[in-house]
């Protein structure tokens, strides 16, 4: 096997960081290419002052964010600590006067990393994406009314993140459930800056305008206060968010009285489920109700 064989078969220990801009959609041509020059101006500084190799650093354009591996040989203390402080400032440096502050979210895990011709690739690099791209982080980015949010894997604040270090504060960090498409995960978030954030747990805010839609993103978080438990003997239970299961609307009561615009929530439904219309039957029940013949009305 040659060289370049070898490299691609061997997948090498990096930290994967995934860099998103805030509502990149609702930017012109113009100003996205300004956008665009400002994420790389705030990087590209901060790893110098961070005094970072940049033949250490393996970047990729993503159109409205950047993709970024760095090498093993350099400590991840130093991206995590000193190179996210030098990005928060020079982000600061770039919005000032701006009436759109740029805002960014920085995706980080650390894990086996694929390099080819293209790119890196492998599970490390999907997962830093994930959290960069998670619905949380995009709200919690506007309810601090923030510029910047870093979300770290639960590996990464437990190998590195919980032991401190120059500019690491692990109490500055908060924990909250999140539901990617890979399966649930744990991710710690931390507003450069401030002190632990407080995980929103109000519904979540409007999408982006270039992502009208999250069917192959990542979920929102599940462990918000406040879901229910409504488990009861017909076998229906809350398990809102998954995607295969059917669901129906629940019954909205306000002080006794139908709600037509109270919030609706799905339900899993376990076993057969009828259709019904005006509450006339047009198959057998299997939901706390007779079936069959011994269910009609008789007379």
């Amino acid at each position: 096997m040659d060289h370049d064989a070898m490299d691609l078969a061997e997948a090498r220990y990096e930290l994967v960081i995934s860099v998103d801009a805030r509502r990149s959609g609702e930017y012109d041509d113009v100003d996205k290419q300004r956008m665009r020059e400002r994420i790389y101006r705030v990087l590209e500084a901060a790893f110098t002052h961070a005094k970072v190799a940049r033949d250490a650093v393996h970047m990729e354009d993503r159109g409205d964010g950047v993709l970024l591996s760095v090498a093993g040989r350099i400590a991840v203390t130093r991206l995590l600590g000193l190179w996210m402080v030098e990005v928060h400032e020079n982000l600061r440096d770039e919005n000032r006067g701006l009436s759109v502050p740029l805002g960014l979210r920085v995706g980080m895990h650390v894990g086996p990393v694929r390099h080819d011709g293209r790119g890196i690739s492998g599970r490390a690099v999907d997962l830093a994406c994930r959290l960069a791209d998670s619905p949380l982080a995009r709200r919690l980015l506007d309810a601090e009314r923030a510029d910047l949010v870093l979300v770290a894997s639960q590996s990464l604040y437990e190998d590195v993140v919980s032991s401190g270090g120059k500019f690491i504060e692990p109490a500055h960090y908060s924990s909250a459930r999140l539901e990617l498409k890979e399966g649930e995960v744990t991710a710690w978030f931390h507003l450069p800056g401030r002190p632990a954030p407080e995980i929103p747990t109000a519904a979540p805010a409007a999408p982006d305008a270039d992502r009208a839609d999250d069917v192959d993103g990542a979920r929102d978080i599940r462990d918000v206060s406040g879901t229910r438990d409504v488990s009861d003997a017909s076998g229906v239970d809350d398990t809102r968010g998954v995607d295969d299961a059917p669901d129906v609307d629940d019954v909205r009561r306000v002080d006794g009285e139908d709600r037509a615009d109270a919030p609706r929530a799905h339900y899993t439904v376990h076993g057969d489920m009828s259709q019904h219309s005006d509450n006339v039957y047009q198959q057998p029940v299997h939901i706390g109700r007779i079936t069959g013949d011994a269910g009609r009305r008789k007379g």
